[in-house]
C-alpha cells in the first residue's frame, strides 16, 4: 500500500485510506479490489493450467503497485513495456524481467536502453537489419549483452518483419552480432484482440500460429533455437495459451477490463470475457437543468474515448452520449439521475484512461483501502 504522503508533492489527492467511497472527490479513477483480484486469479489459473508464462503488459496500468500485485496474486513472471521510459519506471521501482515489446531506434533511446540492461534482465524487439548494427554497437561500448526478440508481422500490418525466411535471416544477424543475443520471436496481433466475433479471432489466431511455425521451421534450418515465443493479449490469450507453441502471454487489460473488451463474443455467441470490470471512473452529476439529460464532471480529459464512449453502470437506459474537456453528457430518459448523484463509468479503453490520472484509488466494498500512484504516467519516450 502506498501512503498518500509518498505521492508527488503538489498533487491534490481525491481520497484517503479508510474514507468512504461517497466521500471521494470526483472525477476519480477507482478499482474494485474484489473484481481486480478475481481477474488476477483467473489469469493465474489459465497460465498454470497451460504451462505458459505471463508477461503482463504494464502499458495497461503504468502502476508499480498493480504490477507487484500481478506478481504476488496473479502469477506474472515478467512485464512488457512499450517505451524505454516505462521500463525505466518499473526497473527503478525494483522490477526485473522486462521486454520492451517495441522497436527502439533513436541513438539516445538506445543508449538509455543499454544502460537499463545493466540494471535488470531486459529484452527488446527488432524487425530491421539496420537496427541490429546500432544495438550491437551500443551494447559493445557498454560491455553488455542485450536480449532480442524478432518481431514478425502476423497480420496486424504494424511493426514486424515478414515471417519465415526473412525473419530467420534477421535472427541469424542478431545471433552473430557482438553484444546481442537472439532469444526468440514476438508474434502479436493487436487488432485481433478486439474482433468481436469469435470466428474472426480464431481465424486471426490461426494465421498467427502459421506465421510462427513457418518462422521456427526456417530458424531450424539455420541451426537456431527459438526458446521464446511471446505474444497474445486479453482477447485471444486462451488460444495462444493452449497452442503448445507460445511460451508466454502479453495480456494487459485483463486485470481491469474495459467496455470494449466486454463486447467480445464466445464460440457460443455469448459474452466471451471470463474477467470482470474492475476499473471505473467515479463521477458526479454537476448539472440536471434539462429534462432527460444530465451532465457529469467526467469529460474526455479523464476518460479515454478512442475505443468508444464509457458505459454508465447501474442504470439500464442511462447513456453517456458525448463529452467535452470537462463535461460528460448523459441521456437519462427515466429521470433516475439528479444533481450531486455519483455514478460509475466503465471506460471504453482502460490503457489511455489510466494515463490521464495521477493515481488509482483502490476500494473494497464502500471503503478506500489503498492508493496506487500511476508510476509511469506520461512516460512516452
Amino acid at each position: 500500500m502506498v501512503k498518500i504522503e509518498n505521492l508527488k508533492v503538489g498533487y491534490h489527492v481525491a481520497a484517503k485510506v479508510g474514507m468512504f467511497v461517497n466521500d471521494i472527490e470526483t472525477p476519480a479513477l477507482i478499482v474494485d479490489l474484489d473484481a481486480f483480484e478475481w481477474n488476477l486469479a483467473k489469469m493465474r489459473e489459465a497460465v498454470v493450467q497451460n504451462g505458459v508464462a505471463l508477461r503482463a503488459h504494464a502499458k495497461a496500468h503504468k502502476s508499480i503497485d498493480v504490477a507487484k500485485k500481478q506478481i504476488s496474486l496473479g502469477g506474472a513472471s515478467g512485464f512488457c513495456c512499450q517505451k524505454v521510459s516505462e521500463a525505466e519506471a518499473l526497473v527503478n521501482a525494483g522490477l526485473d524481467n522486462i521486454l520492451i515489446s517495441n522497436q527502439i531506434v533513436s541513438p539516445s533511446k538506445i543508449e538509455r536502453l543499454i544502460q537499463l540492461s545493466n540494471k535488470a534482465s531486459l529484452r527488446v524487439c527488432v524487425d530491421d537489419l539496420r537496427n541490429v548494427d546500432d544495438l550491437s554497437k551500443a551494447a559493445q561500448e557498454a560491455n553488455t549483452v542485450l536480449g532480442c526478440l524478432v518481431e514478425i508481422n502476423v497480420g496486424a500490418d504494424r511493426c514486424g518483419i515478414e515471417p519465415g525466411e526473412k525473419a530467420a535471416q534477421l535472427s541469424m544477424k542478431i545471433e552473430n552480432s557482438v553484444g546481442l543475443r537472439f532469444d526468440g520471436i514476438q508474434a502479436y496481433h493487436g487488432p485481433a484482440q478486439h474482433f468481436v466475433e469469435y470466428s474472426e479471432r480464431k481465424s486471426a489466431y490461426s494465421n498467427v500460429l502459421n506465421c510462427v511455425l513457418e518462422t521456427k521451421k526456417e530458424l531450424e534450418k539455420l541451426g537456431l533455437t527459438c526458446n521464446m515465443v511471446s505474444g497474445s493479449g486479453t482477447g485471444t490469450f486462451q488460444m495462444e495459451a493452449a497452442s503448445g507453441v507460445f511460451t508466454e502471454l502479453q495480456a494487459g487489460t485483463y486485470c481491469f477490463m474495459d467496455a470494449a473488451y466486454m463486447t467480445l463474443k464466445s464460440n457460443e455467441n455469448q459474452q466471451a470475457a471470463i474477467f470482470k470490470n474492475a476499473l471505473f471512473v467515479l463521477t458526479t452529476i454537476m448539472s440536471a437543468a434539462r429534462k432527460g439529460m444530465v451532465v457529469c464532471d467526467a469529460g474526455h480529459k479523464c476518460v479515454a474515448v478512442d475505443s468508444g464512449l464509457p458505459r454508465v453502470v447501474g442504470f439500464d437506459r442511462a447513456e453517456y452520449t458525448g463529452c467535452n474537456d470537462e463535461h460528460g453528457m448523459i441521456k437519462d430518459p427515466d429521470g433516475n439521475l439528479d444533481l450531486k448523484d455519483r455514478i460509475r463509468l466503465i471506460p471504453g479503453h482502460c490503457d489511455p484512461t489510466c494515463n490521464l490520472h495521477d493515481y488509482i484509488i483502490a476500494i473494497r466494498g464502500d471503503v478506500v483501502e489503498e492508493i496506487w500512484p500511476i508510476t509511469a504516467r506520461g512516460k512516452l519516450l
